[in-house]
């Protein structure tokens, strides 16, 4: 049963709580640590994203179409619509061959909020490029390019695309694709449910992937990783909990965020894997949890934590800028026996 995790307070008062699960797993899917229930189901939501990746990777699409790391890593991405990931977009799709009308992820306004006000502001609309998941349809449409598999309809579930996507993301949490669960995403593509013992699984394989998969798959996986840990702002963005973890640790870690408030981490070369599923889908419970999770586990510096203390204990402040109140890590967390 999910426990509490994070008291949101008023002054010297509790006045929300945000309940959730988090499961800490090796590579041998041995649960090391956890709060509330490990076995908990969910949907990975974009979470998923850098292991939809690699069978564009392992087919040599980076080689084909001569993709650079920034790219690779906006293909993983919930990017946040500023101006230098709708270039990064623009120009993959030029290196592929596609045109923004092929991007069927719908229209959305940027994650950035700056970035959709000034939008607004300057009289434009809000396109598919702006979507955050537009990245990844962009991942998908090379992948059909590479493969020559047709373009039409390339989001639905039976389509050739997604069933490979299906089947890799399953190898991946060491699990059969039926036993995975099947819905639609927000922007149209299927989505992967599971309990989030096997998304940590996957995180932990993800940052050390020796010894588990087929030497393609490791280096493929490799290459995803280096992608988005040297170049975190095309993850996530500005002010966003993903890009700032990678950056204030040197890529020692990768964090990927999931719609609905699930959220990965891997501990690169250290075979560790974490995720977090908060109850009522709230976003700013995920840092408080997670950068305590790190503090507690000695996974992250003094200086690091510093750096980080802003998602780690924020302060919530009122329409005249007066701070009113803070998120507070407030979880019991224990080691669970062997």
């Amino acid at each position: 049963m999910s426990e509490v995790l994070v008291h949101v307070t008023r002054g010297n008062y509790i006045e929300s709580r945000h309940h959730g699960d988090l499961a800490v797993v090796d590579r041998d899917g041995k649960l090391l640590y956890a709060v509330g229930d490990p076995y908990r189901f969910t949907f990975w939501r974009s979470a998923a994203k850098p292991f939809q990746m690699a069978p564009f990777v392992e087919g040599g699409g980076i080689e084909h179409f001569q993709i650079e790391p920034h790219e690779l890593a906006l293909m993983t991405s919930s990017h946040g619509g500023e101006a230098k990931h709708v270039a990064t977009l623009r120009g993959i799709l030029h290196k592929i061959g596609c045109t923004e009308e092929q991007l069927d992820c719908g229209i959305a306004p940027p994650m950035h909020s700056k970035t959709a006000a000034e939008i607004l502001r300057g009289g434009d609309r809000y396109e598919a490029v702006h979507n955050p998941c537009s990245g990844k349809h962009a991942a998908m449409l090379a992948l059909g390019k590479l493969l020559h598999l047709p373009m039409e309809n390339y989001l639905h579930p039976h389509h050739p695309i997604q069933q490979i996507m299906l089947d890799t993301v399953a190898q991946c949490c060491h699990m059969k694709p039926e036993d995975m669960a099947v819905a639609i995403d927000g922007c149209g593509v299927p989505v992967f449910g599971m309990d989030i013992s096997k998304m940590a699984l996957a995180y932990a394989r993800f940052s050390k992937p020796e010894g588990y998969f087929s030497q393609k798959r490791i280096t493929a996986l490799r290459t995803i990783l280096a992608a988005m840990t040297n170049n975190p702002f095309y993850v996530a963005g500005t002010d966003r909990l993903d890009t700032a973890l990678m950056e204030a640790t040197r890529g020692r870690i990768v964090a990927k965020l999931g719609a609905e408030a699930v959220y990965s981490v891997g501990i690169v070369n250290q075979g560790i894997g974490i995720c977090l599923k908060i109850d009522d889908g709230a976003y700013r419970a995920i840092g408080p949890v997670i950068i305590e999770v790190l503090k507690r586990l000695d996974l992250i510096t003094e200086e690091e934590l510093k750096k980080l203390e802003d998602y780690w204990k924020p302060k919530l402040k009122n329409h005249r800028q007066e701070i009113i109140g803070e998120l507070q890590p407030v979880f019991a967390f224990q080691r669970q026996s062997s």
